[in-house]
């Protein structure tokens, strides 16, 4: 075992999450709870995934926390930005994932956490009407106006280390832009010049939380950190960025079934995949401009695990096509539907048909616990750039297109990568290969 290279997790860690809906408050009534042994974080790797590390009679199975140095639910401290004021109570009531019983516990440390104004333009969302944001105010002056937040958190709450992660609304799909978002001069120059075109909103969020010293985290599919001029300033700044779009329900499916058909070498007809949710999320993407974002995400798992190139006979020109449809009475309760359209010996075919009824926050709360930890912890072992080694929690997961690379999207190989990088930020070796 080499000397441990990481700095402790001392002092108070800050999340600051952008929204504060449904996902986020049932992510912090979860923490709340569980700190009063009211409930259990299930779901969360970094509270119940074991590792093996050492060989030989060495060989011992531990906890993340007990190979490295995490911070704990009860150094976590909350704050949120969000278009629609109320406080997290509030908000956690309004968007009736968890039951009052489940939220009650918890009330006064909930009605504390009230939103700051939302760095928003509507043209990026056109389906949400809050009035919490920052009125007439340009792109630059939306990043210094969340630094300051960002500052004013640390300094009243008396925090060491901050995390910002998005778990708001899916924007409008921002293609990249070469002459704004190459490099980190260009995309600077665009926000002070107040380029509404090429700069949406969680990009100033993303350049606020670098610039003062916070890992960013993208929890939805748009383009914000996924530029080189965002990979310049998390090298200039020497801060960890992740993302994107949190891996919950239908693509974690999709990521771990996916390898099965390629390992048994049988062949792909097609993949039909759809989802129907009637929360605030399934509302936003009802508008086609703020699908089409979650469109590429999603579609951009299958075929890097089953690549014509490499086995022509079983995956070329397979059909991969994916839907999301509002459907206001499940609320939370999102349904995916997989058909799947297989064949085997002598081309014969089979199907597979995969129906998850899952629970959209449910999923995605330990999620945000485990990426705001890990990132803080990618942070203090001096991690910075895209941190590869969290992919296995997001839906597209971020790469070096640039220089040809390929984002990992089978849930095993991405596995392995997380818990290599535990060993590694532990002082032990990485002992597994990832073919």
């Amino acid at each position: 075992m080499k000397e441990r290279e990481v700095k402790p997790a001392e002092g108070k860690l800050g999340v600051m999450v952008v929204g504060c809906g449904a996902v986020t408050t049932t992510f912090m009534t979860g923490v709340f709870m569980a700190r009063k042994g009211l409930a259990k974080p299930i779901g969360a790797m970094t509270q119940y995934d074991k590792i093996r590390v050492g060989k030989g009679a060495e060989q011992k199975y531990l906890s993340y926390g007990e190979i490295v140095p995490l911070s704990t639910l009860d150094d976590i401290e909350f704050a949120t930005w969000d278009v629609y004021p109320q406080n997290a109570y509030q908000a956690a009531m309004y968007a009736e994932v968890l039951k009052e019983k489940d939220i009650e516990p918890v009330r006064v440390e909930l009605e504390k956490i009230v939103p700051m104004k939302a760095a928003f333009d509507k043209n990026f969302a056109k389906r949400l009407d809050g009035d919490n944001v920052m009125e007439g105010k340009t792109r630059w002056e939306m990043v210094e106006l969340l630094r300051e937040d960002i500052r004013r958190f640390k300094a009243e709450k008396k925090i060491a280390r901050v995390v910002v992660i998005w778990a708001a609304s899916t924007e409008i799909y921002v293609p990249v832009y070469e002459p704004v978002h190459n490099t980190l001069d260009a995309l600077e120059k665009a926000m002070k010049n107040d380029d509404r075109e090429h700069i949406a909103p969680s990009m100033c969020y993303a350049y606020a939380a670098l610039t003062e010293g916070a890992p960013f985290i993208m929890g939805a599919p748009n383009t914000t950190v996924d530029i080189p001029a965002m990979w310049e300033l998390a090298e200039k700044t020497r801060m960890p960025i992740a993302g994107k779009d949190f891996k919950t329900g239908q693509t974690l499916v999709k990521s771990g079934f996916a390898p099965i058909i390629g390992t048994r070498c049988l062949g792909l007809s097609g993949w039909f995949s759809t989802n129907i949710l009637g929360n605030r999320d399934g509302l936003v993407l009802d508008e086609p401009a703020n699908f089409r974002t979650k469109e590429v995400s999603k579609l951009s798992t299958l075929e890097t695990i089953l690549k014509p190139e490499e086995q022509p006979d079983l995956y070329t020109d397979y059909f991969h096509k994916v839907r999301i449809n509002y459907y206001p009475p499940r609320n939370d309760n999102k349904e995916g539907w997989d058909n799947i359209d297989i064949f085997g010996w002598m081309g014969y075919p089979m199907q597979i048909k995969i129906n998850f009824l899952c629970r959209d926050s449910i999923l995605a709360a330990p999620l945000l616990l485990d990426l705001c930890l890990l990132s803080d912890l990618a942070a203090r072992a001096g991690r910075y750039g895209i941190q590869r080694f969290l992919s296995f929690y997001l839906k597209s997961p971020m790469h070096d297109y640039v220089k040809g690379e390929e984002a990992v999207n089978n849930l095993y190989q991405q596995h392995t990568m997380l818990k290599n990088a535990i060993r590694e930020m532990g002082g032990y070796e990485a002992d597994e290969e990832m073919d």
